[in-house]
């Protein structure tokens, strides 16, 4: 069985509060874009977990985590699961988070297990904040730390979108430390159901102020989207992906930084 995590795009991203638990209040419009891993998984007497493509630094993986979190609530035989990773880890993409989702997912399937999109997304949310987002994908409002979700019935234009990773790596922990939480202003929601061309000037990334100061070339970044024809352009996440998306095809640009990704969204949201 072979499947192929996606990954998301963070449109507008407002850190509103502290929370007594530690994490902070967010509320985030979520986009999946089909930029992906791919992710197979075959019965086996015992759990093996192996990868390729690009290197996934240290021990651990969600994949892991997923078939530990299933094989603990259902005594599961085992499975021989390899995840070939293209997705850039620690851009604000998502994908290690994608893959979790997508692994339990699949062990539902491989194991007939039963479990409603409901129960999946309950298993993703234990393993990550973003992780319950990628059982349904799509695009979502994302609330609480990232995994209160609201499916969005936004109408959006055909689009195609372009993602640049300068490979900088963002800690999230350092990516809050240096934020001010505002929960005194319009919600995202009825930002993100203002047309798009309004959204360069409404939708921001609270993020995006304390790491362009650290990463300059990100806000260099941002503006040669723009200055190419994006009608809209960000960091997804904590970054430090940046992308902009596009009304036309944007395919015969002359990028200072080559784009890792460039695609036609072929978004189709309906009211």
């Amino acid at each position: 069985m072979i499947y192929f995590p996606s990954c998301k795009i963070n449109l507008g991203l407002h850190i509103l509060r502290k929370r007594t638990d530690g994490f902070h209040e967010i509320e985030s419009g979520m986009l999946e874009i089909p930029f992906r891993d791919v992710l197979e998984i075959v019965p086996a007497k015992s759990f093996t977990f192996e990868s390729s493509g690009l290197e996934i630094p240290g021990e651990g993986n969600l994949c892991i985590s997923a078939w530990q979190l299933l094989q603990g609530e259902f005594g599961l035989l085992g499975a021989k699961m390899h995840l070939h990773k293209t997705i850039p880890m620690g851009g604000g993409l998502g994908g290690g988070s994608s893959d979790a989702a997508y692994a339990l997912i699949a062990i539902n399937h491989l194991y007939d297990l039963g479990l409603s999109v409901q129960q999946l997304e309950s298993y993703a949310a234990r393993l990550g904040s973003d992780c319950a987002f990628f059982i349904r994908g799509g695009l979502q409002l994302a609330k609480g730390r990232g995994e209160l979700l609201e499916p969005l019935e936004i109408r959006l234009p055909e689009l195609y979108v372009v993602l640049v990773n300068h490979g900088i790596h963002v800690p999230t922990k350092d990516a809050y430390a240096n934020v001010q939480p505002d929960d005194q202003r319009s919600s995202l929601k009825e930002i993100l159901l203002q047309p798009l061309e309004t959204w360069k000037d409404k939708l921001v990334n609270d993020f995006e102020r304390s790491v362009f100061q650290q990463h300059p070339s990100l806000a260099e970044t941002k503006q040669e989207l723009y200055d190419n024809g994006a009608v809209y352009a960000a960091m997804s996440g904590s970054g430090s992906t940046m992308f902009g998306l596009f009304t036309e095809d944007p395919g015969t640009i002359r990028w200072k930084t080559k784009p890792v990704f460039e695609r036609n969204l072929n978004v189709k949201c309906k009211m």
